[in-house]
């Protein structure tokens, strides 16, 4: 018979990105009493990997749990940015309740729509935290209204839109039911957790059922299976089923099992329902799976997760210097660490494309796919990208592409370039509002006019805008969208850059190489103040000779190399072009490299 844990809170946190959920999760680890100062060292103590801290976002979903008042609360913190929300997604069937952070200055955003509107499909129990009133700008009260009507605009119901609310500055590490009223610690937070979130109801006495949400690896244990168990007892040495997708069932037996306990995991001998687990000893398992007993294989309805919107074409690094810095060049390699990420990233697909070594990537947006980019560079993998682009569906005859919601800061001053570069983008404004002199700006627009949009955005406004956009849905496709204003330099042999040769082209470009940079035939060396591509040898020398003149000579005074983050770069290619990645740096080229060969296809299409 189904009955209550009340030694139990499961919750999600959930937030626009930079609304402050790790930080939080700080201010609740730091106030729980169980750790020494020493083992509580900096700011976001979470985002562990080296990604997460030079982004200083979130990327991947963690779990934690925390003792109070003798409840152990299991603390999921979740990614922030759209294109991470399958992360989201398959981690909010673990929780029972979530905590909604919204800027008190910002108020709702377009992820924090995103966020809530999961949250509520699967009937989380919300509890609102109107996060960083310590602004000057804030506005709290506001913000809460803002945030009822959200709720109301997602069909919430009549329990839900009723929600409780504290006010917090986790910066300061306080929470409060006054804004106007300041404390020093996040305890009413917490009481507030214990009373208004839900305990999980479980059945024990039934057979065994357990999602499994989460894939870790381990180079010691293998596969690790995190999921929250939802009925029956699981225990250490159990013989299993694991039903997997097309009704197949795997047997198995589980090896180790783990609990959260504060910033780790501690090995335990059973778990009742109710509970989020760690298991080792299934080999085979992938997220969306159930862990059943052999004698009641029961299924629990699989982690739907939005489908991709953005694709690209990953494939091995080709180029005249591939295979001189990476440990893993083949297309082998890619291949394998292609498929061990899908087991672990559900929003992610990968398909081969046929008759060749390369692969079609297709994630949720630039960032998403990105950051595998990143992580598999890092890794020691020399790789070639090439440009991003939407995917496109049939809809009874009628081609719809992905829109998204582009919401846009800006000081007032500064909105004519932004309504000028998103209009000639198919992009519609919907919302415009003022606040301090900051406009708000609200478009819906196609997914492609958002490639290579933040790049040219932020140097049309100094760096002042500040752009966040999600997925809205698909809609019929739009006309065509310009692409890039300008071409490139190409250069037309291989060598060593020279100063003298970069000094006479910088006149009319701007230079992605510096004298010394190692290019080679086909490599994109700068980009063209006209808009067609230009072959040019920035190996070229100046001519020496026996005689002295005076005012021959001059001193050379050369503009900054541009350098391109991988991002930048990703938005900056055209659909001939690659981005080469490797271990130390990142490099653009022509998919064809040899001038004379792209000069006969080019003779070829406009015959």
């Amino acid at each position: 018979m189904p009955e209550s844990r009340p030694d139990l809170r499961n919750i999600a946190i959930i937030a626009h990105v930079d609304h402050g959920k790790t930080t939080l999760v700080d201010c609740m680890l730091r106030q729980s009493g169980q750790f020494r100062d020493a083992q509580l060292t900096g700011q976001q103590i979470l985002d562990s990997n080296d990604l997460e801290r030079e982004r200083g976002i979130t990327i991947l979903a963690k779990n934690i749990a925390i003792p109070y008042k003798g409840v152990k609360i299991n603390i999921i913190d979740t990614p922030g940015h759209a294109d991470f929300g399958g992360e989201v997604e398959r981690v909010l069937r673990m929780a029972d309740g979530c905590l909604v952070l919204v800027d008190a200055a910002e108020g709702p955003m377009p992820q924090t729509r995103f966020v809530l509107g999961k949250a509520l499909e699967v009937g989380l129990r919300p509890i609102v935290v109107v996060n960083k009133i310590d602004r000057k700008d804030a506005r709290p009260h506001e913000v809460v209204n803002e945030m009822f009507d959200l709720f109301l605009q997602l069909g919430a119901s009549d329990e839900a839109a009723d929600f409780p609310y504290l006010f917090a500055s986790t910066k300061e590490g306080y929470a409060t039911t006054d804004p106007n009223i300041c404390n020093d610690n996040i305890l009413p937070l917490m009481d507030l957790i214990l009373d208004k979130i839900p305990a999980p109801v479980v059945d024990v006495g039934q057979p065994l059922q357990m999602l499994v949400t989460t894939i870790a690896w381990s180079e010691f244990v293998g596969r690790i299976a995190v999921g929250k168990v939802n009925a029956g007892t699981i225990r250490k040495g159990m013989n299993v089923v694991i039903m997997q997708k097309n009704d197949k069932q795997t047997a198995g037996k589980i090896s180790q099992l783990f609990t959260f306990d504060n910033l780790g995991r501690t090995e335990v001998h059973e778990v009742d329902a109710g509970d989020i687990v760690a298991v080792v000893g299934l080999p085979e398992i992938e997220i969306g799976d159930t862990i059943c007993p052999p004698l009641h294989p029961a299924a629990l309805p699989r982690i739907h997760v939005d489908e991709p919107t953005l694709r690209m074409t990953f494939g091995i690094n080709n180029s005249p210097l591939g295979g001189k810095e990476g440990k893993f060049v083949t297309s082998r390699h890619l291949r394998d660490r292609l498929m061990r990420e899908l087991e672990k990233n559900v929003a992610l697909r990968v398909e081969p494309i046929e008759g060749t070594e390369q692969f079609s990537v297709s994630g949720r947006g630039v960032l998403h796919l990105s950051v595998l980019i990143e992580t598999m560079r890092r890794e020691g993998y020399e790789l070639s990208i090439g440009k991003p682009e939407v995917i496109f569906r049939d809809n009874n005859g009628v081609v719809e592409e992905p829109f998204e919601t582009l919401v846009i800061e800006v000081p007032e001053n500064q909105t004519g370039p932004v309504m000028e570069m998103v209009g000639t983008r198919r992009g519609l404004l919907q919302e415009m509002n003022h606040r301090n002199e900051i406009a708000v700006m609200k478009f819906s627009i196609p997914a492609r006019g958002l490639i290579g949009l933040r790049t040219r955005m932020l140097m049309a406004t100094q760096g002042n805008a500040v752009i966040n956009h999600r997925f809205e849905g698909y809609k019929p496709r739009e006309d065509a969208i310009p692409g890039r204003s300008t071409g490139v330099l190409v250069s037309m042999v291989s060598g060593k850059a020279n100063a003298f040769a970069l000094d006479s082209l910088q006149a009319r470009s701007e230079p992605h190489v510096a004298p010394g940079d190692v290019v080679y035939e086909g490599m994109i060396v700068g980009e063209n103040s006209r808009n067609e591509d230009m072959d040019v040898n920035p190996t070229k020398e100046k001519k020496l000779t026996n005689m002295r003149a005076s005012g021959s000579d001059r001193n050379i005074i050369l503009k900054p190399a541009r350098r391109f983050t991988l991002e930048e770069a990703l938005e900056f290619i055209e659909a001939d072009e690659l981005v080469e990645v490797t271990p130390s740096i990142i490099r653009m080229r022509k998919i064809i490299l040899k001038e004379v060969d792209r000069r006969r296809i080019n003779r070829t299409k406009n015959a």
